[in-house]
């Protein structure tokens, strides 16, 4: 790709945090010790600061494309190093949620109207930024008819007309169980249909806003008989929010019946002193072993870690299109 990551030196840095996750402004950087305790955050959730050629051409683009990413609007830890690999997750319909959900570091409020060229512009970065993977996601849009789901439609439809080779992930929100909008986002053939159920059934009224848990099973339900037969279906949980192992493995047990062929687990991390506080910092080996628990299960790709989260690394599972359609999904 035209943005290939330049050698260059990494840094190494820990979370800052008020003994409860990160401060505001900050995701995976500053102080190791833990403000207010004697105690340091574990090695496992400490990123490295990567500073490249390359992350400063992804910014410059997305900012003269004027696009929004989750990347930025949700703090992810991970940003610094996907950018400098340049890639990106797209984040559509604006960058203001009509939710509040207590894990989440997206503005939320009122949305602007829908941009009609913001397909194009996603089109036109996924061309320049020589993608062959391209996930989109969006904020939560109940204020509109469809959630949003018809100009979901109109990116997916602009990106492969612009980059017909690439695969396409999209991770939707629930549209509020509107099968119809699901079924709009299908017509579009995204080649993998993303919907987090978040964290398990338990907790799911304690951190999703306006969420439910079978509405999310239901989405991914939809996707799965209503989809494209090479498409594959993929949600993601966090960890460390209170949930006991037998939760996991119910919600584990809940997507697999549901049609998920692919999922992700990851370090819940509280990216404002706004949001949840972090209850547990769950070690590799315990995210180790559910990886495999998901493998036993059926699951096509497992990615699972602290520092997972729903598109890391989204394109080390993006097979060509005969590749998809020769990879044995149920």
């Amino acid at each position: 790709m035209s943005l290939n990551p330049q050698t260059h030196d990494q840094k190494f840095t820990d979370q800052p945090a008020d003994g409860r996750g990160p401060t505001p402004g900050s995701s995976l950087s500053g102080q190791s010790q833990v403000r207010g305790s004697n105690r340091r955050l574990p090695d496992w959730v400490r990123t490295r600061l990567h500073t490249s050629a390359t992350f400063a051409r992804v910014d410059s683009l997305l900012r003269g494309l004027k696009l929004h990413t989750v990347c930025e609007s949700a703090r992810c830890p991970n940003r610094a190093e996907c950018w400098d690999r340049g890639t990106a997750t797209f984040m559509i319909c604006g960058n203001r949620c009509t939710r509040a959900c207590r894990f989440c570091a997206v503005e939320h409020g009122m949305p602007e109207p829908l941009d009609p060229d913001e397909p194009a512009r996603v089109a036109e970065a996924a061309r320049r930024m020589q993608l062959r993977h391209v996930v989109i996601t969006s904020v939560t849009r109940d204020d509109l008819p469809d959630g949003g789901a018809a100009h979901f439609s109109n990116v997916i439809r602009a990106v492969r007309a612009a980059n017909p080779q690439v695969t396409i992930e999209v991770l939707t929100p629930d549209f509020g169980g509107s099968d119809k909008a699901i079924d709009t986002v299908l017509a579009a053939q995204p080649d993998i249909f993303n919907h987090n159920i978040e964290t398990v059934r338990r907790l799911t009224p304690l951190v999703r806003s306006k969420a439910g848990y079978e509405m999310s099973l239901g989405v991914l339900r939809r996707a799965k008989t209503r989809g494209a037969p090479a498409m594959f279906v993929k949600s993601g949980l966090m960890l460390g929010l209170g949930e006991t192992e037998s939760d996991i493995v119910e919600a584990l047990t809940d997507l697999r019946a549901a049609g998920c062929d692919i999922v992700t687990l990851g370090q819940y991390l509280q990216p404002t002193l706004q949001q949840l506080p972090v209850h547990r910092f769950v070690p590799p080996d315990e995210f180790a072993k559910y990886a495999e628990l998901a493998r036993q299960m059926g699951f096509v790709h497992v990615v699972s870690g602290p520092l997972v989260r729903s598109s890391y690394h989204a394109e080390a599972f993006a097979p060509t299109k005969a590749q998809m359609r020769s990879i044995k999904i149920c």
